[in-house]
């Protein structure tokens, strides 16, 4: 069994839950250990019967819930990736499947495909629920519903002990940073550049590189100040490396708040259930303590919420 010591912020919960809605930053830290073994315990909760019989009968009669999962080739940690035998799925999305099955009384069936495929699974009936990091969108709920379960957040990940804090569009002025091409992070620092210029100040100097082992050993030789990616990819990073660390977040679907959810083909019945079922574990403890297994604190949500607003069409 191999376990990381983790860092994480303890206080970015609160943050996220009172702080302006479009950045966060990071706060105090504490350590927390995780678990990349095949043979780890899923956080499950008990069977609500009221939840359970919301469910359409065909999938309450077959006893399973098959879970799409876009980690096909080794997948992201700590999101859906493969454990320690280099085939089992492990990760936060892969424990709110369970978690989520075990509320609504059935068995979860995780099958790991690419990302586009997943959708096609979906399209096609082949899953009936997809739990990948899948960000909510105008776009995308015209042909999906949406139960929401955590934050969408972006991280400026700093080399330690930059000294340095983002909080929005001016803390990046004259700054380089990396991002991948074609991103949303792209196109939030963009936007940011844009309005540092319309203030008179230096614009962001954005720059490319093909491979994360690239970004990482310049932003630790001091070719760029700041790298912008996914918060879980980001806090994973921070904690098994001990070089980088988050100094501000940033919504995923800037200006408005970005929302992560569990996505199902749109009017077929589940949403409400799944959202119902992400309720009543929030309630009971069990959701928080799937998010601090892997150090995700600060994407907790109050309440699950369906087809809330998300990324504009635009």
């Amino acid at each position: 069994m191999r376990k990381h010591l983790m860092l994480v912020s303890a206080g970015v919960l609160l943050l996220a839950a009172c702080a302006d809605p479009q950045t966060t930053s990071a706060s105090k830290a504490s350590e927390v250990a995780f678990d990349t073994s095949a043979k780890q315990t899923h956080v499950t909760s008990a069977k609500v019967d009221a939840i359970a019989a919301e469910l359409p009968a065909a999938v309450r009669d077959s006893g399973t819930l098959v879970v799409g999962n876009g980690s096909a080739g080794g997948g992201q940690p700590p999101l859906g990736f493969t454990a320690d035998d280099n085939k089992t799925p492990i990760g936060v999305e892969i424990d709110i499947a369970y978690l989520l099955a075990s509320v609504l009384g059935l068995k979860p069936e995780i099958e790991t495909t690419s990302w586009e495929n997943l959708f096609l699974g979906l399209d096609s009936g082949k899953y009936q629920v997809g739990i990948s990091n899948i960000g909510v969108s105008e776009l995308r709920k015209e042909k999906y519903d949406f139960a929401s379960y955590r934050l969408g957040l972006h991280a400026f990940e700093a080399k330690k002990g930059s000294g340095l804090k983002v909080t929005g569009p001016a803390d990046v002025a004259g700054k380089t940073v990396a991002v991948g091409s074609g991103t949303l992070q792209e196109a939030i620092l963009a936007d940011w550049s844009k309005q540092d210029v319309a203030a008179g100040r230096k614009p962001v100097i954005i720059k490319y590189y093909q491979q994360s082992a690239d970004t990482y050993l310049a932003l630790q030789s001091g070719r760029i100040d700041l790298y912008l990616g996914p918060n879980p990819n980001a806090s994973y990073h921070v904690a098994t490396q001990h070089q980088t660390e988050i100094v501000g977040t940033v919504s995923s679907s800037y200006p408005v708040q970005g929302l992560v959810a569990v996505a199902t083909k749109k009017d077929n019945g589940l949403v409400k259930p799944l959202a119902d079922a992400l309720n009543a574990a929030i309630a009971d403890g069990s959701y928080a303590k799937v998010l601090a297994k892997w150090g995700l604190q600060a994407e907790a949500v109050p309440k699950s919420l369906i087809n809330p607003p998300g990324l504009p069409k635009k």
